[in-house]
């Protein structure tokens, strides 16, 4: 049995200074993916770029320099890349070349072509047989650890209102509480877990719902407005993506 290890010598370890931390390889990255059981996630979703790109050539699609750049400006407004320092940085960060940013967002304009050319005649039957899965609502969270966190929290929202976004500023788990004041967005209900689509089913726009409990914590939900049934662009990328991933599937 490994001994223990002394007050003296476990205090000498806290106040030392630790190892140089150096930058993981990508050696190191394919490692820990294996033992930490997420390489086949990975894989799966490197088999389904390398077939969307085959089909994209094999039909012969192509992306033109302008759609390039469009998108480029698109995605530098969405991730507030102002200028090419702000960029330069955001490319460091994710250990990425420009030009290897530039293919990803060519990948993706090509599998939007490639939806788009196998399911777009699809989009108005399969929305009206399915219209219950496309139902939206914008929501705003606050998750804790503890129930006891979620009672006290959902008392000061009902009895004292309390600020939401402050207290998810204060209290909630992980960086888009810190940043958003705990807003998800507008999320499609099928792609929330069963637990919160349960919660949330019957509530009214500005109701607070919780603490519902999932494998994440304790989550306290305000239903900040619900979207009416509508075949509008937004639904349409997500009519053909759901076609899209039934077809992969298949495949």
């Amino acid at each position: 049995m490994q001994e223990a290890i002394a007050p003296t010598e476990l205090e000498s370890l806290q106040t030392s200074a630790l190892p140089q931390l150096s930058q993981a390889t990508d050696e190191d990255i394919l490692a820990y993916l294996r033992h930490s059981a997420q390489f086949a996630d990975i894989a799966a979703l490197a088999e389904r770029e390398a077939l969307t790109m085959a089909l994209a050539d094999r039909l012969k699609l192509t992306v033109t320099d302008d759609e390039l750049q469009a998108a480029g400006n698109a995605f530098r407004l969405k991730h507030q890349l102002v200028g090419a320092q702000e960029t330069f940085a955001w490319l460091q960060q994710q250990r990425i070349t420009a030009e290897e940013w530039t293919a990803g967002i060519r990948i993706k304009l090509l599998e939007r072509k490639l939806k788009d050319l196998l399911f777009a005649g699809q989009v108005d039957s399969q929305y009206l047989n399915n219209r219950k899965d496309f139902k939206r609502v914008a929501l705003s969270q606050i998750l804790v650890r503890d129930l006891t966190t979620g009672l006290k929290l959902v008392q000061a929202l009902q009895e004292e209102n309390a600020s939401f976004c402050a207290l998810a500023v204060e209290y909630g788990v992980g960086k888009q509480a810190r940043e958003q004041g705990g807003f998800l967005g507008v999320h499609f209900l099928p792609k929330l877990l069963p637990e919160i689509v349960q919660a949330i089913s019957s509530a009214r726009a500005g109701e607070v719902v919780g603490p519902i409990q999932t494998k994440f914590g304790y989550h306290i939900l305000r239903v900040e407005k619900w979207y009416p049934l509508q075949l509008d662009e937004s639904v349409r990328v997500e009519v053909v993506e759901a076609l899209f991933q039934g077809w992969l599937q298949q495949h």
